[in-house]
């Protein structure tokens, strides 16, 4: 059992966030959908939270109103293999949303993710070659994972 779940406030789009966020990633799936009782906050009947599972990981989302927005301050990092995996997931999860910059994107929700290639931490945190991949990722918006190797390599 995951001891601690990323809760995610959505304004009304919460199941429809859900399906979607599911649809991308393997082993994903909807696991619970609780919905509104009569006399509740949110229209009786509606979905009220609907628990799901991203690449195994558990998370809550919440149709809990318009009254918290994402921010950047918070973001979900997914890690890819290959540069085929991270323009897939790029482009789905930035449709309807907007590219940001240094990998980061908002969805057509407003939820922000960092969309990285494996191992760039360990590049980035190299004493030596690391700030030559960071100067490479800082004139990105989408990762590109055979030019930080080069960065990499080069420095």
């Amino acid at each position: 059992m995951q001891k601690i779940t990323t809760f995610l406030w959505f304004d009304k789009e919460a199941e429809e966030a859900a399906r979607f966020y599911c649809s991308i990633f393997p082993d994903s799936k909807i696991l619970t959908t609780a919905r509104y009782p009569e006399g509740g906050p949110g229209p009786a009947g509606s979905v009220m939270t609907v628990e799901f599972q991203l690449a195994g990981q558990r998370f809550m989302a919440l149709n809990g109103g318009p009254t918290f927005k994402f921010t950047e301050a918070i973001s979900l990092m997914v890690d890819c293999e290959t540069q085929k995996e991270l323009d897939a997931c790029w482009d789905k999860l930035s449709a309807g949303g907007r590219e940001v910059e240094c990998g980061w994107l908002k969805d057509r929700y407003g939820l922000s993710w960092q969309i990285v290639p494996s191992g760039i931490g360990k590049m980035i945190s190299d004493p030596k070659r690391g700030p030559k991949v960071a100067e490479a990722v800082w004139k990105m918006k989408k990762l590109d994972i055979a030019a930080l190797r080069r960065a990499y390599e080069s420095a």
